[in-house]
């Protein structure tokens, strides 16, 4: 192919074969997708078993990928390695010993909370933030040893920067955008940049419209100026795409994202009662075959090739190579 890797580092799509396709049309190379919002370990198992399906049904478009050299091996072959993730730690229940089943299955991103407060890390739409649990720092501590990638995308100030300092591999944030940007409860501050960027750690750009300043009609230009204003903040080698795209998920799904078993009462969260569906995506970017014009807009905005290259895939590529095994004595 005559374009650089493309690894998205986040989507929940209605998976079908005709997003499956249109992930080869749109030449992604890897995709990290959540196979657990709020499910229990035996849940997230059946998740498990319905991909099993999908790359059995599918071998020439899909397959598992565990390692950076999977997304390697799709681009040789023609078709998309997809690495399994969670948005809450849910399917760890409080069994830490399930963090390296978990890692067996396939896992190699782990959100420490989605939202709330969880067992082991404060989620952004609580009140308080008391940081890292006593359990959260053992957590990370195991997910460091098995190679499951911590990621704070939905977790809360404190939380996340202290998630940074404990954790002895660089961590993630795999779908946000920057506060300074556009100030949703999710986007990141520049305290949680820059330490992120010191440490090594990742930041992916999401398209989701509740992110984006404008929402759905944000521009193209918009947002490739802010990948490069968030590139001089943490540095062109820690940043990449993590679009949160739901494609062909229906409004239902939304209120099991804000909801899950907590509560019995509908949680809007970013969005509003009146718009409690998915809000619609800008122009520019619809579905996996629309990479190219983000690859076009950051050239716009003043990217070189080998910048650009960074940004689509590359970065995503050298951490998954150094996050998804074992640590090293030295680590």
């Amino acid at each position: 192919m005559d374009h650089p890797y493309r690894v998205d580092c986040l989507q929940y799509a209605n998976w079908s074969e005709k997003i499956f396709r249109q992930m080869r049309e749109g030449g992604v190379d890897g995709v990290h997708v959540t196979i657990a919002y709020h499910e229990n370990f035996r849940e997230t198992v059946l998740n498990v078993e319905q991909w099993n399906r999908w790359f059995e049904r599918y071998p020439d478009l899909i397959f598992q990928g565990r390692t950076g050299a999977d997304v390697r091996l799709a681009r040789e072959t023609g078709r998309t390695a997809v690495f399994f993730g969670f948005q809450n730690p849910s399917p760890i229940e409080d069994d830490i010993g399930l963090v390296e089943i978990c890692h067996t299955l396939g896992a190699r991103f782990m959100q420490l909370s989605y939202n709330n407060q969880s067992l082991l890390a404060t989620g952004c739409y609580e009140a308080e933030d008391p940081g890292i649990t006593r359990m959260g720092r053992q957590v990370i501590k195991e997910m460091n040893r098995v190679g499951l990638v911590v990621d704070m995308s939905h977790s809360a100030e404190r939380s996340t920067l202290e998630a940074i300092e404990i954790s002895e591999r660089p961590i993630a944030i795999t779908h946000a955008n920057p506060g300074f940007w556009h100030p949703a409860l999710r986007n990141k501050s520049d305290d949680v940049l820059r330490a992120l960027g010191q440490s090594g750690g990742m930041l992916g750009f999401s398209v989701y419209p509740h992110h984006l300043k404008g929402k759905s009609d944000c521009t193209l230009e918009s947002f490739c100026q802010m990948i490069a204003q968030t590139a001089e903040l943490m540095g062109v080698g820690n940043i990449g795409i993590g679009t949160d795209l739901c494609q062909d998920q229906p409004d239902s799904v939304v209120e099991w994202m804000r909801t899950g078993r907590w509560t019995k009462e509908i949680d809007y969260g970013e969005g509003t009662a009146a718009a409690a569906g998915f809000p619609p995506m800008p122009t520019w970017f619809g579905d996996n075959r629309d990479f190219g014009k983000i690859e076009g807009g950051l050239h716009a905005v003043g990217f070189d090739a080998p910048e650009v290259a960074a940004i689509m895939g590359g970065n995503w590529l050298r951490f998954y190579d150094n996050s998804f095994g074992p640590a090293g004595p030295d680590s």
